[in-house]
């Protein structure tokens, strides 16, 4: 892309998961340094709309309403879903798109890149076939420590300028007001983020009942655990056994859940999006990591990776543990609590 070609109108395409949205993140201002008269979109599932809303760098947040037709076709209101579509595509077209960065690279995330219209359509990796809806196709690098590194790949393989490739996450003053708010009615607190959908990748339920305790007492920090509604039955058995833990899983949206881990003093987490914005947040953030290992380089200095390599990993979606998960089981509650001394440099701040 030459400046004589300078897109007047970019989509980035990015559905899901919640962290892949918050590495992915840091394209914004990239792409908005190198065009910045272009109108920038993103398009999302709602799950993520959150994080991105009130972006100052985006003119447009677009969203995909995907749970809404899946609920018309199990109700079988085929025409409602029709109309939903064809409207949803026109929204696409009437933009008139000139490049599209399709940076999920599957099969649904390029049937909108080629549904938009855009005559420059450029995919990360695209698989499933999406290559065959692309212009264009950046292959993604080889295993790389580096936390987002498949698009600091592709924002270099753009041309873009990459010096300050940051995540880039901004909240709006309601959320900040909230959070400012708990956090003068609950004193210090950090941030517990036990929760994912693959049990191979959670920590074990008495280490966080230890590691809260211990945060208490040490730190003297109340710890709060976040998560989204499937998880309260989860958050539950472990306030039963660390009273001293307060939950507001399920109980915020997004947005607010990354509002107080903005104004968090420190953050413990496993391989889920949330924890991913500890870093974002330059919350001090201790990882833990087992059957999946998404980076080793945090890029910040009050971040660190728990992370004990076995044979059989990282395993990701096909652990031959048995349910042992012994890469998680080797990261003790003295490591965590360590570490975290170590990141928080002896005292307790934001």
């Amino acid at each position: 892309m030459t400046s004589s070609q300078s897109p007047r109108r970019i989509l980035i395409i990015r559905l899901s998961a919640i962290g892949d949205v918050v590495m992915a993140s840091p394209l914004i201002k990239a792409l908005r340094r190198r065009y910045p008269d272009a109108r920038l979109s993103w398009l999302v599932e709602p799950a993520a709309a959150g994080l991105l809303r009130d972006n100052p760098e985006l003119d447009e947040v677009i969203v995909w309403p995907r749970a809404e037709w899946r609920a018309l076709w199990a109700a079988r209101r085929y025409h409602a879903w029709w109309t939903s579509l064809r409207d949803f595509v026109r929204t696409l077209r009437d933009r008139r798109f000139d490049l599209v960065l399709d940076v999920q690279g599957l099969l649904k995330s390029a049937a909108w890149a080629r549904l938009s219209g855009a005559p420059v359509r450029i995919g990360l990796g695209s698989r499933e076939g999406g290559a065959l809806l692309m212009t264009q196709v950046i292959a993604r690098p080889r295993a790389d420590a580096r936390i987002g590194s498949e698009y600091l790949h592709l924002a270099r393989e753009l041309g873009l300028d990459s010096t300050d490739f940051a995540m880039d996450i901004a909240l709006g003053a309601e959320d900040e007001t909230f959070a400012r708010t708990y956090a003068a009615g609950t004193g210090p607190y950090a941030v517990l983020c036990p929760f994912t959908t693959r049990p191979q990748k959670h920590w074990f339920e008495d280490r966080w009942a230890q590691l809260a305790q211990r945060i208490h007492t040490r730190f003297g920090l109340t710890p709060v655990l976040l998560g989204g509604p499937d998880a309260r039955e989860a958050a539950a058995r472990l306030q039963h056994h660390s009273p001293v833990l307060r939950s507001e899983v399920g109980g915020t949206t997004l947005a607010r859940s990354a509002a107080l881990i903005k104004h968090a003093r420190c953050l413990v987490g496993v391989d889920t999006g949330l924890t991913h914005l500890g870093i974002a947040f330059e919350v001090p953030t201790v990882a833990l990591f087992g059957s999946t290992r998404p980076y080793l380089d945090t890029t910040r200095a009050n971040a660190r990776v728990l992370y004990h390599r076995l044979e059989c990993s990282p395993c990701r979606r096909h652990p031959t543990c048995g349910g042992a998960y012994t890469c998680m089981r080797l990261i003790e509650v003295d490591e965590v609590a360590d570490t975290l001394a170590l990141l928080m440099n002896g005292e307790t701040r934001a």
